[in-house]
């Protein structure tokens, strides 16, 4: 079996998602390097320290560590981490030169441009997860530095395998970056179905504390423009014109990057503005397996994103039978479909949204339906086949001379 380096430079799976700059992405890298591991393939995650009393490693299960590399100060915000590529790559190096691997996987820019550069130095081949694109956020109104974008076209000319969560994705490498069909792999990630599953509406809203009878919304996610929880706040105050006056909306999660606390500020006075911050109820970001609860409590859960890759909130949602109303962009036109496990509204307004809702909400036979179709669907994804896809391309890139982008 191949030993695999998994590179989450800014990103630890140690951390709670929803916490800070962590989120789906954290899931993602611990979920997929423990499978991985049960499936036999010897896996080490490496991320750059951000607290000093980080140990050197952390054996999480049998094949499956985190280890720890210094990369400039500990307390840097993310916006600050490109300064650090370099370093981590040195300090990669020295690691892998002691302990070689047959195959990088690196997750996010960041780690990619990391990957590229071990890569050449070590003759080791990079599959590459971008994770999220930035001139895909540039077409949905979310500029990212050149630098990213060069960064980026540069990996992607250069990967041996490039990893696409769904169709979408891989058409947007190949119309964006002019990435090679031929070494796109589509390997949609999974969801930890012991967790995420169907269960008792009211019996989760009493273990949550939610004693209401009237419709629940929810979102889950880091609060930041990209995700649009405005959007969420807007459609739950225009329900009142579909007779869902008394709608709740729970928001699960915390503020992220630089410009998160201006975005709660910005939404809590929104919710004011619209008469309906008594009806919203804030939760700080919780651990990861008991988010199930949350999404079985729900009536809808709204996903109003401006741009997902994939999209791991609609997909545990989907899970636990809970109806999804998203944004139709990237993942989630794969994640959801339209009329049976939920909706997909393409003009993102809280009006669009809250129309999409109220279909639902107003349709007690259709949300039925939804739930068990959602539930029937998300069944299809799972971390163990995403490991078992991944575990045959790592096996024939160990035998396989890395690609050269010099040539």
């Amino acid at each position: 079996m191949p030993e695999l380096a998994v590179l989450s430079l800014h990103s630890s799976p140690l951390v709670q998602p929803g916490v800070g700059d962590s989120g789906g992405m954290n899931v993602y890298v611990r979920e997929l390097a423990a499978s991985l591991a049960q499936s036999g393939v010897s896996t080490t995650v490496y991320v750059r320290r951000d607290r000093l009393d980080l140990p050197d490693e952390v054996s999480v299960e049998p094949g499956f560590r985190v280890v720890h590399l210094d990369a400039g100060d500990v307390d840097l915000p993310k916006e600050a981490l490109p300064e650090t590529v370099d370093e981590f790559a040195s300090a990669l190096e020295e690691h892998l030169r002691r302990e070689p691997v047959d195959v990088i996987h690196a997750n996010y820019w960041l780690s990619a441009v990391v990957g590229h550069r071990v890569k050449h130095r070590l003759d080791v081949p990079l599959v590459s997860t971008f994770h999220t694109l930035a001139r895909v956020k540039a077409e949905t109104g979310d500029p990212e530095p050149q630098r990213r974008i060069d960064a980026e076209t540069e990996v992607i000319g250069c990967s041996d395998v490039i990893l696409a969560n769904a169709v979408e994705e891989r058409d947007q490498l190949v119309r964006l970056y002019g990435a090679s069909p031929d070494r796109i792999e589509i390997v949609p990630p999974g969801v930890q179905h012991a967790f995420f599953a169907p269960g008792d509406r009211a019996g989760a809203r009493r273990a949550v504390g939610l004693d209401v009878d009237a419709p629940v919304l929810l979102f889950v996610g880091r609060i930041q423009p990209l995700k649009g929880l405005d959007v969420a706040v807007g459609a739950l105050a225009d329900l009142s014109r579909f007779g869902c006056g008394d709608a709740r909306l729970v928001v699960v999660g915390g503020p992220s990057g630089p410009d998160g606390e201006a975005e709660l500020a910005r939404v809590r006075g929104l919710a004011e503005e619209s008469g309906v911050a008594d009806r919203i109820r804030w939760v700080e970001p919780q651990p990861h397996h008991l988010l199930s609860t949350w999404y079985r409590a729900a009536d809808v859960v709204v996903v109003p994103s401006r741009s997902e890759s994939f999209g791991l909130v609609a997909l545990e949602a989907a899970a636990c039978g809970t109806p999804v109303v998203a944004s139709a962009v990237g993942g989630l036109r794969t994640l959801v479909e339209p009329g049976r496990t939920g909706l997909l509204v393409g003009e993102r307004s809280p009006a669009a949204f809250a129309s999409g809702i109220a279909v639902i909400l107003c349709d007690p036979r259709l949300a039925s339906e939804m739930s068990a179709n959602a539930a029937a669907h998300a069944a299809r994804f799972t971390w163990s086949t995403a490991a078992a896809r991944l575990r045959r391309v790592y096996g024939d890139l160990a035998t396989r001379v890395p690609y050269d982008c010099a040539a």
